[in-house]
């Protein structure tokens, strides 16, 4: 166990947890922080009022490593302000991401910041594997580009916010918009509309879990959220929202039929 005094806080990662009812994943998603092969972490676990044993199995955890806290909010605010609430208690250099449904690879958060020292630069993502409710691994991955700057992710969200390592003492503290989704998606379009690239590691550093019912499981909706985006966050005009969503919508299909192939 690290105390908190042993902590180098310029090279502290402060992980930004937000989570809801996720009694059935975050035990995997916590065990997967403890097992990376850098230590100098924090993670900021910010539960959304839970009506189930998520508060009971956090606390366990931070019983045994105080790098791990707990933040319990008074009312459920959804993830943008969950998300904001740890990003105001990190103490941490580097801000990284992971929801209690995902994991990480042990060597995650090592391998991205001596990317990130190496090449002196302030956002980062990484390849990962999607896996099943169940944790079955699902033989597929996704491939991202070296770099992607804000016209390319108007096209297409390629980064994974499971992912996703920031340096603040470059970005300055960020803060997610308050909407109920694609809330990553707007901040990355925030970061790189400044003028910051994000730099892709391919490598399979993280798995995303594919849990049923959820947002990014249904398209339609995720569609609708996107073209939100467009118009009422970045208030591009139409024609620009039509160009763009008409590449959405081709990665989209295109990235259907090749996953189709490989059934």
């Amino acid at each position: 166990m690290t105390n908190d005094n042993e902590l180098n806080l310029d090279d502290l990662v402060s992980i930004i947890t937000p989570a809801y009812n996720s009694e059935k994943f975050i035990r995997h998603t916590i065990d997967s922080v403890l097992a990376q092969t850098y230590s100098n972490w924090e993670m900021i676990v910010v539960d959304d009022c839970s009506t189930d044993r998520t508060v009971e199995i956090v606390t366990e955890f931070m019983e045994k490593d105080n790098r791990i806290k707990l933040v319990q909010l008074k009312e459920n605010k959804g993830p943008a302000l969950t998300r904001n609430t740890a990003i105001k208690y990190a103490r941490g250099r580097y801000l990284a991401f992971l929801d209690s449904d995902d994991q990480w690879l042990p060597e995650k958060l090592q391998r991205q910041l001596v990317f990130m020292k190496k090449n002196d630069i302030a956002f980062s993502y990484t390849n990962y594997e999607f896996i099943d409710e169940d944790g079955t691994p699902t033989n597929k991955f996704t491939q991202i580009p070296d770099v992607v700057d804000y016209k390319d992710l108007l096209k297409q969200n390629i980064i994974g916010c499971l992912t996703v390592m920031l340096d603040i003492n470059k970005t300055g503290k960020i803060e997610m918009a308050d909407i109920r989704s694609r809330q990553d998606y707007t901040t990355w379009l925030s970061l790189t509309k400044r003028g910051f690239k994000a730099y892709g590691i391919k490598e399979t550093l993280a798995k995303y879990r594919l849990v049923e019912n959820s947002l990014s499981s249904n398209k339609v909706k995720m569609a609708k959220q996107n073209w939100k985006v467009y118009r009422e966050v970045e208030r591009l005009s139409v024609i620009k929202s039509l160009w763009y969503f008409l590449h959405y919508i081709y990665y989209k299909v295109r990235k259907y039929l090749s996953r189709k192939k490989t059934k």
